[in-house]
């Protein structure tokens, strides 16, 4: 099992500095499909697999999107006047995402990690604006809207355990800004959400009877410590390809990963 969470933290690691999704895409699902084969769906962890897995990955946020950030900041590719007034709304959404989250069943959890994934992709193809780059410089949001849609990327990133990625890449990339830089932005923005909303999932789950010691709230240390290692190594290893990618492959990539994690997460249900 660890072998298998070292692999997937090191795939998270590449995801997260090359297409800033904090390394959830990748977590959520495989360790929702490991702990249910080793623990069995009708075990104690069984029932809290899902949950398990969106903490889990958020926790992991709060280490691979730091030292993702690091690197896209030595390569001067974040827009730090753009992400700056989204913050603190992202960490406001973020509480509120990951007690809803805690409240709900793991199935319900799944299936609207699913829903959001599905109209993500349809969105990004069939309205312009995404797949091909503007040219144009990124255009800043309006004190209403970045408090409306910092708030909104936060609960739902932490609700589904995916970083902020599915939103701030797309976001910014239909305010006319490049692959590179809209993912470099999206990891930055993905640590409020990891912070708060793993504290969250921490107090609010603490008592849960079923989960043994290796368990804060439903974050699974042992499996946290692993995946940790795994992304160290991968965004080390994926850094030297930040802002090397041509835009228009890195477009298509990015839709690329979110559907085959859709197909994985549908198939494994």
């Amino acid at each position: 099992m660890y072998s298998v969470l070292l692999l997937c933290g090191g795939l998270a690691g590449v995801t997260t500095v090359l297409f800033g999704f904090g390394g959830g895409f990748v977590v959520v699902p495989l360790l929702y499909i490991l702990l249910i084969s080793v623990h069995g769906a009708d075990s104690g962890i069984g029932p809290a697999a899902m949950h398990i897995a969106v903490a889990t990955s958020t926790a992991l946020m709060v280490f691979a999107a730091s030292l993702s950030t690091w690197r896209h900041h030595l390569r001067q590719t974040v827009q730090w006047h753009l992400v700056r007034p989204l913050v603190g709304y992202i960490a406001v959404g973020a509480v509120l995402g990951a007690a809803a989250a805690v409240s709900l069943s793991g199935e319900w959890v799944r299936w609207a990690f699913i829903g959001y994934l599905a109209i993500t992709i349809a969105d990004a193809v069939l309205r312009p604006g995404f797949l091909h780059q503007s040219g144009r410089d990124v255009r800043p949001m309006g004190r209403g809207v970045t408090a409306m849609t910092g708030t909104l990327i936060g609960a739902v990133a932490a609700l589904l355990g995916v970083g902020g990625s599915v939103m701030t890449v797309p976001l910014m990339r239909r305010r006319g800004a490049s692959m590179t830089a809209a993912t470099a932005m999206a990891n930055p923005l993905s640590l409020p959400m990891a912070v708060s909303g793993t504290a969250t999932y921490v107090l609010l789950s603490a008592n849960h009877p079923a989960l043994g010691d290796w368990y804060a709230g439903y974050v699974d240390l042992r499996a946290l410590l692993v995946l940790a290692v795994g992304s160290w190594f991968g965004i080390r290893l994926a850094s030297t390809w930040i802002g090397h990618i041509p835009d228009r492959i890195h477009a298509r990539v990015y839709l690329l990963l979110l559907t085959m994690v859709l197909v994985l997460m549908v198939v494994v249900g």
